[in-house]
Parts: C-alpha cells; structure tokens; sequence
C-alpha cells in the first residue's frame, strides 16, 4: 500500500501492481512469439526460404505494445528470387502494419458497438496496457466490418444456390422489417443527400417466456446496411440460411410498413405479409381527425372485411368539402390498397400452423420498433453522428452480431493463431505434486523461472518473501 497523510492510496498501488503485471506479460509474450518464430526457422524448407537476417516489429496487445523481432526470408523456385516474407506473420496471420492481438480486437470492438469510438478508444486504453486513438478504433472496426461482411456475401451465394450451413430446423419463421434514417457525411451526403435510410431486418422462430409477462426472442439473426433492396434481400437471406435450415422451412410471416423494399422478400405463396400495425394504426390516426370516423375504420379492421373498409375510406373522402381532410382520407385509401393483402394479422387468417419448436410460443408480429432502437438507433441516430455509407454498413454489421449474441463466435471465425503444441500443452495441462514432485509442493517459484523485465529485477527479492496468510 501506499501510505500518506490523508490515509492508504489503495488505488495507486493497485495501478502500479498492473503497470508490473503487464510488463512481465509483454516480457513473455516477446520470449514467446521469438521462440515460435525460431521453431518456424528451424523446420522451414531451406531450399525454397533464404534466411535474410531479423527485422524488428511491433505487434499491440491488450498487455500494451510488444516489440519482437523475427526473421525475413527471401523466397526462392528454381534459382530465382520470388519475394520476401516473415514466416512467422504469415503463420499468425498478420499482414502489413498495425498488428492487433485477437483479444485487443475483440475488446475495441465490442467496445466501440457501446459507444462512440472516441469514448471506446479511452475506455480500452484505461482498461489495458495499450494505449490506442478513437482513429486507431474505427480502423479496427473498419477492418473487422469489412471483413464480416465478405463473408455475408459468401453466405448469401450459398444460399442462393441453396447450399446454407444453418442447423437451426424450424417450420415457420418470423420476420421483421423497417428502416432508420441516418445522417451521411462527406461525398455519400453529397450523392446521397443528407440523410439515407438504413434497412433493417430480424428473423426469428418464436418466443421463449423469461418472465411474467416477458418474452425473448428466440433464435433471433439480424442484418442492417444502406445496400439497394436487392444486396439487403440477398443479405439478409445469407445471413438467415448461416444459423437455419432453410430447408426445413415451410412458412414465414413477413412483417412491414409496406414500402416496397420490404415486399421484395415476398417471393412466393410460403410468405405472408402483414403490415404492420404499428404503421396501420399509426396510419389511421394520421390521416383521419374524426373520432367517429376512426372508430368505424378501426371496427372494420377488426372485422376483416377490408373491401367494405375501402369503400367506407372512399366515401369519406367524397363527402368532405375540405380539400385537405379528402387528400388525407385518399393517401390512406392509396396505402390501404397498396397493402391490402396484409391489412388482417396473420395470427387472425385461420391458417394452419405447425407445431412450435419445443419450450417456445408463436406470439404476434411487432417487436421490430424495439429492434429498430436496440440494434441501430441506439449507437448511430442522434448525438449529431454523421457516417459515410461504407463506415455506417461495417459498424452496423457488428452491432447485428452483438445484439442477436454472436459477435463472439463472428470474431473467432476471422482467423487466429495458433500457439504450437507444446505451447498449449504448457498451458492447459493440469499437474499434480506425485506428477512433478520437483515443483508442486516444495517450494517452486515461478518468479525463479520466467523473464523479468529490465528495470524491476527486484520482483524476485519479493519473491523470496515466505507470504503470510490469514483469512
């Protein structure tokens, strides 16, 4: 502890316990990545790789910045010199520079999908040894984005040609969609204008009870970008055929305000649509001022019958002699009409349901408003954030992966490095004293046996101090 006039500063000796820590971590790493390296050297095919000397490197981990040094090879067929490369950056699969550990990555990302990448920057680097840039952030998130997705365009091939990875087998499938307007920044507000609206979609397969009266959507995928209606469709198909078996999948329920983008995931007789009644009501109250009026519209609704509906709207609107009251009664008719297939709910058309999957329910359409908030809104609307549309895609991506939880899995798929075996062996093999009499139970030290860091040999005199216990 550290002792002063006004009491014990807990909190300085913890932050330079931490500063100690991360030092001899860095000090490891090093010895590690040097070690891997040489391993690569020595089994290297010598007649094809020409050892050209060490260069050095710096690679950033969540330990803070760990400088190495590995060797360059020139390549070699046949004689001739092809190009020159770093056995060790190619084995852990390190291109260029700016080298990020996984675990630095995964935390700016994950921290960025919170919050603003400025207050992301300074939230990892207070956390970690590393010091990073809220511009060194949106690098990361630009990389990572980018990355997702191509491979949700590799999956929407797949799909397209009927060939998904998704296990999930469900009969009747959920979904749900409804767009946000964003600011643009740059060019994209000078081509685009100064907001452009930003597709957003969910699929699920049901609901799971979690509480009185809550439900959690099950299984929920979720895809969001600025793309046309066709790359979304496309999209959004991928990543759905990514987590289900689409050919297990007999019915879906499409959900929407009715704008047309929507409608283009109405492919056939296997989907309904239903507008959504969030902007049906919405719709109504907009557009119509008289109560009495409202009530009838709202009693027909209910009733089903949609054509005497449509014909009440266009009676209306011929005898009002307000020029705006009948422009109004027309622009609901208009969209009545244009949506007149999903005027009545799905859960009221009497049509015969599969059974659903065991622990869940089927419960109605219209959790895409909360979905809308949740996935985008909450991050990128709002606090004058304006985004390019490449930038706006890429963040959106990986907020679709951390509110549907698989960001986790997303991330490890983007490739990693591998420790040799013995590495790992070292690491997570458990020993016991009749297995290594030498070390377990008599006295190891493992400050003895590891790298201390120049400047702080005095760790191995703490080292030497018996510890006193009490509890």
């Amino acid at each position: 502890m550290i002792l002063t006039e006004t009491g014990i500063r807990f909190k300085d000796y913890e932050k330079k316990i931490q500063e100690i820590s991360f030092e001899i971590g860095r000090s490891m790493l090093r010895a590690a990545l040097e070690e891997c390296d040489a391993e690569l050297s020595r089994s290297r095919d010598k007649s094809v790789y020409t050892h050209k000397g060490k260069r050095k490197t710096v690679i950033k981990t969540i330990l803070g910045e760990v400088e190495y040094e590995r060797v360059l090879y020139e390549v070699r067929i046949e004689g001739q010199a092809v190009e020159r490369v770093y056995l060790l950056d190619e084995a852990m699969g390190f291109h260029g520079k700016g080298k990020f550990s996984e675990l630095l990555r995964d935390m700016i990302v994950a921290s960025c999908c919170e919050g603003t990448y400025r207050n992301a920057a300074h939230a990892v680097s207070e956390l970690t040894g590393q010091a990073i840039s809220h511009t060194a952030a949106w690098n990361v998130v630009q990389s990572v984005g980018k990355e997702v997705g191509e491979n949700e365009e590799t999956s929407a091939k797949a799909a397209k040609k009927g060939k998904g990875n998704g296990t999930i087998e469900a009969a009747l499938l959920f979904e749900e969609q409804d767009g946000i307007y964003l600011k643009l920044q740059g060019k994209d507000r000078k081509n685009h204008g100064v907001n452009k609206e930003m597709k957003v979609g969910i699929a699920y397969d049901g609901a799971i009870k979690t509480g009185k009266g809550r439900y959690e959507l099950s299984n929920k995928v979720a895809c969001a970008n600025f793309e046309s209606a066709k790359k979304f469709v496309s999209r959004k198909e991928g990543v759905i055929a990514e987590v289900y078996n689409v050919d297990e999948i007999t019915m879906r329920f499409l959900n929407g305000d009715g704008a047309s983008w929507i409608r283009r995931s109405q492919t056939d007789e296997t989907v309904h649509f239903q507008l959504s009644q969030f902007h049906r009501n919405k719709a109504v109250i907009q557009h119509v001022s008289d109560p009495e009026s409202r009530s009838r519209i709202m009693k027909l609704l209910h009733s089903k019958d949609i054509d005497l509906l449509l014909h009440m709207i266009e009676a209306e609107a011929l005898s009002t002699d307000d020029e705006d009251e009948r422009e109004h009664y027309m622009e609901l008719l208009k969209y009545f009409e244009n949506n007149k297939d999903g005027l009545v709910p799905c859960h009221r058309r009497g049509l015969e349901l599969p059974e659903p999957p065991v622990g869940k329910e089927y419960r109605r359409l219209g959790a895409m408003e909360s979905n809308i908030f949740t996935l985008v809104g909450n991050r990128m609307k709002g606090r004058r954030a304006c985004w390019s549309i490449e930038g706006g895609n890429n963040l959106a991506r990986l907020l679709c992966l951390k509110h549907t939880k698989r960001l986790t899995d997303a991330l490890g798929k983007l490739g990693s490095y591998v420790l040799p075996e013995r590495y790992s062996e070292e690491i997570l093999v458990k020993t016991s004293a009749a297995e290594i009499s030498e070390t377990v139970g008599k006295g190891y030290n493992g400050f003895k046996q590891m790298l201390i860091p120049s400047g702080i040999k005095w760790l191995k005199d703490i080292a030497r101090v018996s510890p006193v216990y009490s509890f």
